[in-house]
């Protein structure tokens, strides 16, 4: 180790997380050793702050940040720079919203209820209690820290569009082809009100559809690989693997 690296994670502490979460838990030894490493120097990179009388440990930022960090093994620390900043709530919280109505020009206010969001260059702000149940119910196709990272990957090279930083074996043009492709089917069975084998969230726009799809790659590609094979490949060129049961 070097003068400049972060200190391990305590093995014991590592080890008592690593119980805690089937999908890092499923990873070979090459990525496990990566993902250990990677997640020491995100946990020392990154702030926490509870709110709402949350409460945090030891062990769940281990957690936390073993599940952000699982998704950049491909990329690396750099697809985590940008942002320093981890909101965690007890639940639920609320997120005030403007909407400005181009016709009228009224601007009208909402609050949404969230269990995760991530700011362009802002927080992380993740709900505890969802953090802990995709723990618990690891292969259900939702994963809330797995969706938020990938939208923090999306915004790198800045508003978000469904298209993150790419590395250099998947080309751009084809992501943008397949991506778009998969996202007017899936939104169109929407709109139609037919049975989905992807959230029907994906359909609220294209950065939200790479977020979803995201998720299922981690914990149902079975699932994925029957909806939207194509999106399926491009997504295992560039996340790698999914440890995932089929």
């Amino acid at each position: 180790m070097s003068r400049f690296d972060p200190p391990p994670i305590p093995d014991t502490l590592w080890r008592r997380a690593l119980a805690q979460c089937p999908l890092a838990r499923r990873l070979d030894e090459p990525r496990l050793t990566a993902l250990a490493g990677l997640s020491a120097t995100f946990l020392s990179r990154k702030r926490f702050h509870a709110l709402a009388g949350a409460t945090l440990d030891e062990r769940t930022r281990v957690l936390i940040a073993m599940q952000a960090c699982l998704p950049a093994l491909h990329q690396g620390i750099d697809a985590l720079r940008g942002w320093r900043e981890i909101l965690i709530y007890p639940g639920e919280f609320k997120a005030r919203r403007s909407h400005h109505d181009e016709l009228s020009g009224v601007v009208s206010e909402t609050d949404d209820i969230l269990i995760g969001e991530a700011w362009e260059r802002g927080p992380l702000v993740l709900s505890l209690a969802d953090v802990q149940l995709d723990l618990e119910q690891p292969w259900d196709g939702f994963n809330v820290v797995v969706h938020e990272m990938a939208h923090k990957f999306d915004m790198l090279d800045g508003a978000p569009d469904g298209v993150p930083l790419l590395p250099a074996h998947i080309e751009r043009r084809e992501w943008i082809l397949a991506f778009q492709r998969a996202f007017d089917h899936h939104s169109d069975d929407v709109a139609r009100g037919r049975d989905t084998l992807i959230d029907p969230y994906g359909a609220e726009a294209a950065d939200e559809y790479f977020a979803v799809v995201s998720e299922l790659h981690w914990s149902q590609p079975g699932v994925l690989q029957r909806a939207a094979p194509t999106v399926a490949q491009l997504l295992t060129a560039y996340y790698g693997e999914s440890p995932a049961p089929v």
